[in-house]
């Protein structure tokens, strides 16, 4: 009997123990369901169904981009209220992948110091203006950069007769660069390094800037060598104006969209490398309705959604490339019209071709 009451002893504080362990148990399979669901919740963010930009665009029926609206070519805005540029027509590819329309935009031009918070606020849906994609910028400022559309370097343009040809003629003399731009900080690393002490006069605003370097105020204005020529068409005299044979950094453009947010960040990924990838397949604005009806190349039929569902992994419709390319064309198309020969800039594609002719434009498949 002894033997029996003692393992009914035992058998209690088993039981007594067993309690908590297993009120432990519970807990933790309870913080591993949360932990599961809320893994599950953003797993579905990620394929645009939940907690997506995408999701609130696709509600609203607009996309709000943020610009510059003031470097011709890129973004520009004149006196009608028209806008156009080769950043412009990547926000009209994005309207065009998501609603069919390219002009279901609403256009916010922003200033350097400003674009950013911007994006963060949710006052914009993402940025097109000629943002230059770098380590902090995609780290500690929070930006996710998308493929980029125009590969440029930092110059200096000054007045022909002024003498200068060099960084080292700058010494006591004043340079006008916008302020909040990886610009302000080469041209601050350039003059160090040529050992020249020169005076920098930061402006908010790019107009202000080339105001002043146009009144005299400035001996040199620097910017991105694109923007540069472009400016420079808008100067009283253009033809008085030179760039320097000079490039003081590596100036990678292109869209922006916010961290952390996979579902919108693919999307402007692939509608910008369809765009790219379009040129290479020789998919135009003219000749693209009638692939979609007639082509039996099995990549082309992929990449215009006649068959496959690739749309369908980004939560568009699975001709989003079909779309992009009928109302705002390719890579080529929009670089020619804007920047190139069928433009007044007639700049050379050069880093801008396809990596088939000895550029840096390169799409990775779509399949």
């Amino acid at each position: 009997m002894k033997n029996i009451s003692r393992w009914r002893s035992y058998l209690v504080a088993a039981v007594i123990i067993s309690i908590p362990l297993t009120s432990c148990v519970s807990n933790d399979t309870a913080s591993n369901t949360a932990s599961s669901t809320s893994t599950t919740e953003g797993a579905e963010g990620n394929t645009g169904t939940v907690n997506s930009r995408l999701d609130t665009i696709k509600s609203r029926g607009r996309l709000v981009c943020g610009v510059d609206g003031g470097i011709p070519g890129f973004s520009f805005v004149d006196e009608s209220g028209q806008y156009s540029g080769l950043d412009v027509d990547i926000c009209r590819a994005v309207a065009s992948a998501l609603f069919d329309d390219p002009n279901a935009v609403d256009y916010r031009n922003l200033d350097s110091t400003e674009r950013f918070e911007a994006l963060k606020s949710g006052e914009v849906d993402m940025l097109s203006r000629n943002t230059t994609w770098t380590i902090s910028r995609d780290t500690s400022v929070g930006m996710e950069f998308a493929p980029t559309t125009f590969y440029d370097g930092q110059g200096m343009m000054v007045r022909e007769s002024s003498g200068i040809t060099s960084l080292q003629d700058f010494e006591g003399k004043a340079v006008c660069v916008e302020a909040g731009t990886t610009t302000e900080l080469n041209l601050t690393d350039s003059l160090r390094k040529a050992g020249v002490t020169a005076e920098t006069k930061t402006f908010q605003q790019a107009d202000p800037a080339y105001q002043a370097y146009a009144e005299g105020a400035c001996d040199g204005m620097t910017s991105d060598k694109s923007q540069l020529v472009a400016r420079r068409s808008t100067l009283p005299n253009p033809e008085e104006h030179v760039l320097l044979d000079v490039t003081m950094s590596k100036e990678p453009l292109g869209p922006v969209t916010i961290n952390n947010d996979s579902a919108w960040f693919d999307t402007v990924k692939w509608v910008t490398y369809a765009l790219i990838d379009a040129e290479e397949l020789d998919i135009n604005q003219a000749n693209v309705e009638e692939l979609a009806k007639t082509s039996t190349d099995p990549t082309i039929r992929r990449f215009l959604g006649t068959e496959g569902d690739l749309g369908e992994g980004l939560g568009l419709t699975n001709d989003f490339a079909a779309r992009v390319i009928k109302h705002v064309g390719n890579y080529g198309e929009i670089y020619e019209r804007n920047l190139g020969e069928g433009s007044q800039f007639k700049l050379p594609r050069g880093q801008n071709a396809l990596w088939t002719d000895g550029g840096l434009m390169y799409s990775p498949p779509f399949r």
